[in-house]
């Protein structure tokens, strides 16, 4: 099993703000809104949707291939990939550009404000999957938040070569049009969004809850505190809950964590309830930690923290699937 992950390859730079946004927003001024926010620390860490995917896989003992665009700053970041079982050899180098910023400020209530610098990341259009599903053996193609002509390029290119993809346009939906977020989902095997996002994809396409289960595979749409909703073609519905949080330190990379657990773990044969709990603990991990690519995993732990979660009977079932 191989999973070629596409998307966004960034250096994230982290900020904490004392206080709550919403507290600074006055509702009949929002058309004129200037504000700064004097934040506590700044922290800069490795990032990117598809970089904190392929790490996550990687640490969980699979073999993802990472696909995309970076500046010729990404020696350090190659290797750490690299070092933590992610193929980068399909990586295209800019000779101009940087690689992607993502500038990120969290409130105490876990709210975020965000800016994303594309970089080398617009250059990811002119990557072409043919080769890399050929030579690497792709079983599956991710295709995450990166360059919407790559995006809209790596998902033609998918259904004419016949390999299996997760559509996950997270981020990217606010920007991307109706008719252009209908052709990133149509046909594919798994769509990822959040509770908001799944709303917005409703609203941008004017599609039914029913019309967009008809044309993919499976629906996965994460609830935040409240768990996931896995939803098949045929209506059939899975809610699992999350892992509980030995604190809630930083939310960034989260929902990038619960994919790569959820793909890993079903690609590799668990049901979908038993994937989903998979998803849900390395998402807590995450949670746990500043920064989308500074856990670790402890087999030990991990399987007790199932467990206590889900049961014995899952936990043995995942960790029969776990390095």
């Amino acid at each position: 099993m191989t999973i070629a992950v596409t998307g966004s390859i960034a250096t994230d730079h982290l900020m904490r703000f004392p206080g709550r946004f919403a507290e600074q927003l006055v509702a009949d001024q929002l058309s004129h809104i200037s504000l700064s926010f004097l934040v506590d620390d700044l922290v800069v860490r490795r990032g990117g949707v598809g970089g904190n995917i392929a790490y996550a896989m990687g640490v969980l003992g699979g073999a993802p291939v990472l696909v995309g665009a970076v500046g010729a700053d990404f020696a350090e970041y190659r290797a750490w990939l690299e070092g933590n079982g992610v193929d980068c050899s399909p990586v295209h180098v800019s000779q101009t550009a940087h690689t992607a910023r993502f500038v990120c400020t969290t409130d105490e209530a876990m709210a975020q404000i965000a800016s994303f610098y594309p970089g080398a990341m617009s250059e990811a259009r002119d990557i072409s999957l043919a080769e890399v599903t050929g030579t690497h053996g792709v079983d599956l193609v991710l295709i995450g938040a990166n360059d919407p002509e790559a995006m809209a390029r790596h998902t033609d290119e998918c259904r004419q070569l016949g390999v299996p993809f997760a559509a996950d346009p997270s981020q990217q939906l606010a920007r991307l049009s109706g008719e252009e977020s209908a052709r990133l989902i149509d046909g594919a095997a798994y769509l990822f969004t959040n509770e908001y996002e799944w709303g917005l994809l409703q609203q941008k396409t004017g599609l039914t809850e029913a019309q967009i289960r008809a044309m993919v595979g499976l629906r996965v749409t994460t609830l935040g505190g409240n768990g996931v909703e896995i939803v098949e073609r045929d209506g059939r519905r899975t809610h699992v809950g999350v892992v509980p949080e030995r604190a809630k330190v930083d939310p960034t990379g989260v929902g990038d964590a619960f994919r790569a657990g959820f793909l890993l773990g079903h690609r590799a044969g668990l049901s979908l309830e038993r994937a989903a709990q998979l998803g849900s603990l390395v998402a807590v991990l995450v949670l746990e930690t500043t920064g989308t690519q500074e856990w670790t995993f402890d087999r030990p732990d991990a399987v007790k923290r199932l467990t206590v979660a889900y049961g014995q009977d899952a936990a043995d079932e995942i960790a029969a699937i776990l390095p």
